[in-house]
């Protein structure tokens, strides 16, 4: 249902339910907080689906329509945004590999992500106003981070969905790449980020203090790795 991979400091965590379109149900839920539990000391984490068809295509509606209460739908909408919360308090980077389709609840796990990297055919939107309710992962605050508060209305208030391109001119996707590219390219990009210095720089540009920033770049300096490094480029060794 929820994969974890860990290897050289990149966790990948797959959400593989094909016959639900990698639906979220509540053992979904279960399931993410103890990957994200697995994938803790990680230097970068990336978040991907099963297939090719849907990165996550919402909340599992067969199974949350049980839930019919205020305090069921409560508890439900508090249990998945922690999770999401958890996605965006990652220490180091998290990307988000868009293989398939990201809708409602979908795109709210997306936008938890730092990074967006998705295949050219897929598309992304809030949808949810098309079952007359709301973002409720923290999906809708993120999103107007990401392309400004108007946008955000517009898009999550009418439930527009944006093919990959559309949401990349928006800013809602960083990357768009040629589904016969994908893989290798997320994957690649998901490794780079596991360097440990992207961990660092995702602090910093997160709001660091100037000291805390400089005292960063100082440890990096005199760090074996950097000195490693800076003696290949002197000597015109390739990496």
């Amino acid at each position: 249902m929820v994969d974890l991979d860990v290897e050289d400091g990149l966790a990948v965590i797959t959400i593989d339910r094909p016959h639900a379109r990698n639906a979220i149900s509540l053992d979904t839920m279960d399931a993410l907080g103890k990957a994200l539990d697995g994938a803790a000391g990680a230097a970068a984490l990336a978040i991907t689906g099963g297939g090719d068809k849907a990165f996550v295509s919402g909340g599992d509606l067969k199974e949350l329509a049980a839930l019919r209460t205020e305090a069921e739908a409560a508890e439900m909408a508090w249990r998945m945004r922690t999770i999401c919360d958890r996605i965006a308090g990652f220490p180091g980077p998290v990307l988000a590999a868009l293989n398939g389709h990201a809708l409602g609840g979908g795109a709210e796990v997306a936008v938890a992500a730092d990074i967006r990297i998705a295949a050219d055919d897929i598309k992304i939107g809030f949808n949810q106003i098309s079952l007359a309710i709301m973002p409720a992962w923290g999906g809708a605050e993120r999103l107007g981070k990401l392309v400004g508060r108007s946008r955000a209305l517009l898009l999550a208030g009418t439930g527009r969905i944006l093919d990959a391109a559309a949401a990349e001119r928006a800013g809602l996707i960083d990357q768009v790449v040629p589904r016969t590219e994908f893989d290798a390219t997320w994957r690649e990009t998901a490794r780079l980020l596991a360097r440990r210095p992207a961990g660092e720089i995702k602090r910093v540009i997160d709001g660091a203090t100037t000291t805390e920033a400089v005292s960063a770049f100082a440890r990096l300096w005199v760090s074996d790795e950097h000195w490693d490094a800076a003696d290949r480029v002197m000597k015109k060794v390739k990496p």
